[in-house]
């Protein structure tokens, strides 16, 4: 139920949505004649859509979360797993297709190779199922339980779970799955936006991973400056950075991340 909820809450949150719905406002007074406020409103969603469309607004907040946490660099201990997280497979796609077909997260499933053959004793672990509310879809840990066999990961190395269907999930199951010993080193993949929130809900799990950020979407702060060449760019950056901010303090306020804005840890 609180799943379904915030899907729902999620459409209405996210900041293209609500331009369009205060320029869809503005234009339905302007057909009522009611000039004045339909032309304020459909004037502050246009300067809102142009705002969040072309100036750098976007890239600032996707900044914000992407440079949280840096780049993984190795002290010479090799890690005992990997975990990836879901969200790099197109279920539907992959299905409708009869081959794996990937979004803009797929560097989570190629850094992972680039991972297993870099620490051949690691164990690796996908963590996802199916996230699709409106028809059932298949999970994405078989197809990316195959397609790392494919690439060379020996089967006896993998380990799937195919149940969770939110951040917070993939944790918990995780974490049951493996039952990680004090003392193990597990690395944590997924996309550098999305991993605030991940390494929030791993902690508040009780499963003390550290931060592989892949799929970082920009060059760095340098592009606090840069504004989008295109509306729709802007648009897709701004609604991505805020889908993840409005998780960051939905996980804050209902327990599931251990802290508002997680950080690195201190040595």
């Amino acid at each position: 139920m609180f799943f379904a909820l915030s899907k729902i809450l999620g459409f209405f949150t996210l900041p293209s949505n609500a331009i369009a719905a205060v320029c869809a406002i503005g234009a339905l007074l302007l057909l009522l004649q009611r000039q004045r406020a339909g032309t304020l409103t459909l004037t502050f969603g246009i300067l809102l859509l142009l705002i969040f469309g072309y100036s750098p607004a976007g890239n600032v907040l996707m900044l914000s979360l992407t440079e949280r946490f840096p780049a993984w660099q190795s002290d010479g201990r090799d890690p005992d797993g990997i975990i990836i997280l879901g969200g790099a497979i197109d279920q539907d796609a992959t299905v409708a297709r009869g081959t794996v077909e990937m979004n803009g997260a797929a560097e989570r499933m190629t850094s992972t190779i680039e991972l297993a053959r870099r620490f051949p004793k690691a164990r690796v672990v996908f963590s996802g199922g199916s996230s699709n509310l409106m028809q059932k879809s298949v999970p994405e840990a078989p197809v990316a339980g195959d397609w790392l066999q494919r690439f060379g990961v020996a089967a006896e190395r993998i380990t799937l779970e195919s149940d969770s269907r939110t951040t917070d999930e993939n944790a918990a199951f995780t974490r049951r799955i493996l039952m990680p010993k004090p003392g193990e080193r597990w690395l944590l993949v997924t996309s550098a936006f999305h991993m605030p929130r991940s390494i929030g809900a791993f902690r508040a799990a009780g499963f003390n991973v550290e931060a592989y950020p892949v799929d970082w979407r920009s060059r760095g702060w340098i592009d606090a400056n840069s504004p989008f060449d295109s509306l729709s760019a802007g648009l897709v950056r701004t609604d991505l950075a805020m889908h993840e901010w409005t998780g960051l303090v939905g996980y804050w306020l209902t327990g599931r991340s251990s802290a508002l804005f997680p950080a690195p840890q201190k040595p």
